[in-house]
């Protein structure tokens, strides 16, 4: 990731929609949130609010599902 993206750092204005923008490329491409959160170094919540912020359909979790 380029400028912004370190860890502790306060995104906000340009910054933060510039990464905001990237990350949902990225996750609408087919990556996880948590491929993204590793990647940017960010946590998963932070990541998750980006991108809700950045309008993208966040899919529902993956695995099997249980039934009782």
């Amino acid at each position: 990731m380029t400028n912004g993206a370190k860890k502790g750092i306060r995104l906000s204005g340009e910054d933060r929609a510039e990464l905001a923008a990237q990350l949902k490329r990225r996750y609408d491409a087919g990556e996880s949130i948590r491929v993204l959160a590793d990647a940017t170094g960010r946590s998963y919540g932070f990541v998750h609010r980006l991108l809700s912020e950045a309008g993208a359909e966040l899919r529902g979790r993956g695995g099997a599902t249980r039934r009782a």
